[in-house]
């Protein structure tokens, strides 16, 4: 009989790690789950998602009374209250308590809703709510963290009552079931260490939960300050960009104040569009034809700082190019650096060639100038496939690789007609892909740099 517990403790053991890692797969029980102030409905479906298979499992022991390992009522009744509080425990305690009623064990359905009101008012105990996560099973070592606090102020340690209670609560069950075999189901032996194995096997089924949960947990805290820490990054980069941009416009734009204030009023009203654009943080991303009618005010700046003879803007754009999505505000840096690098040395001018294609579902955008071009080889291109020089350059290409990560390209190369070429390739997304704001396209890149 004996060797029979000790096969069953081993076997809950299993089935309770068995059942934590089966719900914490899915998304849906996670968030439930790892919401620390949830309404009523959610704490329904908390118990609702946990208790079913634990239910399940009363049900299969009443039926098969050689596999008793399948009841973990008990345990189960304790999470919810600690995880949930006093209505998720007293929920799951009716819960797991209906087959076990059904089958004429008739103190199991008021001592698992007394076992999941004092788990839930030992979640409103605990300090911290952190507590509850780091539980652990040994608890000698919670002793001894709480005897070097007791000492000389004595006080009750968190992890050392929830251990006393889930004991506590066990030998009450036991005891019941010693006194009323036929009202309430409990291992029971005579012999003390096995009596011993099994109020430990309650605290591991306990415990072991408590730490497949608090796994998962810490992995979606972490991908979450991840995508936070990418959030912030982003943002950085954009405002390195805003700064850099406005503060070439503005000197464009002194330049006219003298001798020809009207046109220099009208760059005004350009550049106070372009600002406009520039506030609207939330936009990502942008099709690549909002991208292009910016450059065009852009452009209306520098030509009349250039004039109008000396810097000529050719467009060779494909239509069903202008939907896709590209990141914001990524094309004025390279036209900027074109028209500083490229045609500003030569005296003559020159000319900015703007293309764009679709290909094998990747977008292709080229910036073009014939200007001095680059010395040396004439070519940048940085390991992960991402080159640029300069500060407008550099983030530019930091921002495609923390959007996109492995799948964005862009190389800067001497042009073969002279000048410099910049060419990039993005994956493709549509326009109406994207919803409001940021978009599930910054979701999706976000992905890709997270892999």
């Amino acid at each position: 009989m004996d060797k029979l517990v000790l096969i069953t403790l081993l076997v809950k053991l299993g089935v309770a790690a068995a059942i934590a890692s089966a719900l914490v797969r899915s998304r849906e029980y996670q968030n439930l789950l790892f919401t620390e102030e949830r309404s009523l409905a959610q704490k329904t479906y908390l118990v609702l998602f946990t208790c079913l298979p634990f239910a399940l499992g009363v049900l299969v022991r009443v039926a098969t009374p050689n596999f008793l390992a399948a009841d973990l009522s008990f345990e189960a009744v304790i999470l919810m209250g600690v995880v949930g509080g006093e209505f998720a425990g007293v929920f799951a305690g009716i819960l797991c308590a209906i087959p076990a009623v059904l089958h004429g064990e008739y103190l199991a359905l008021p001592f698992n809703i007394f076992v999941g009101f004092v788990a839930g008012l030992l979640r409103n105990y605990a300090q911290e709510r952190e507590m509850i996560w780091s539980f652990s099973p040994f608890v000698d070592l919670s002793l001894y963290r709480w005897f070097r606090k007791v000492v000389p102020w004595p006080k009750i340690d968190w992890q050392v009552a929830f251990f006393a209670v889930i004991v506590g609560l066990a030998v009450l069950r036991w005891e019941l079931n010693r006194l009323f075999p036929k009202y309430i189901f409990s291992l029971y032996s005579d012999n003390p260490w096995i009596l011993v194995a099994i109020f430990l096997t309650i605290v591991f089924c306990v415990g072991i939960p408590l730490k497949i949960w608090n796994n998962a947990r810490i992995e979606r805290k972490l991908q979450e300050q991840e995508q936070l820490l990418l959030q912030a990054r982003m943002e950085a980069l954009q405002s390195q960009i805003n700064p850099h941009f406005l503060f070439n416009t503005l000197n464009t734009i002194s330049s006219l104040v003298r001798f020809d204030p009207d046109t220099a009023r009208e760059m005004i009203v350009k550049l106070a569009t372009i600002l406009r654009r520039l506030m609207r943080k939330t936009d990502a991303f942008v099709p690549l034809r909002d991208e292009i009618s910016f450059i065009d005010d852009y452009l209306d700046i520098e030509v009349v700082r250039f004039g109008r003879d000396k810097l000529k803007v050719i467009k060779d754009l494909e239509s069903s190019s202008l939907e896709i999505l590209v990141p914001s505000m990524m094309l004025q840096p390279l036209v900027e650096n074109s028209i500083k690098h490229g045609l500003s040395p030569k005296v003559e001018g020159g000319s900015i060639t703007l293309r764009s294609r679709l290909v094998q579902e990747r977008l292709s955008i080229e910036v073009e100038d014939d200007g001095v071009g680059m010395a040396g080889n004439g070519f940048l291109e940085r390991p992960n496939g991402i080159g640029g020089s300069g500060i407008g350059m550099a983030n530019v290409s930091e921002r495609l690789r923390v959007l996109f990560g492995e799948t964005a390209r862009m190389v800067v190369e001497n042009s073969p007609s002279g000048g410099t070429l910049i060419r990039i390739s993005l994956p493709v997304y549509q326009a109406h892909e994207a919803a409001p704001g940021v978009s599930g396209v910054l979701q999706e890149a976000r992905s890709n740099t997270l892999r």
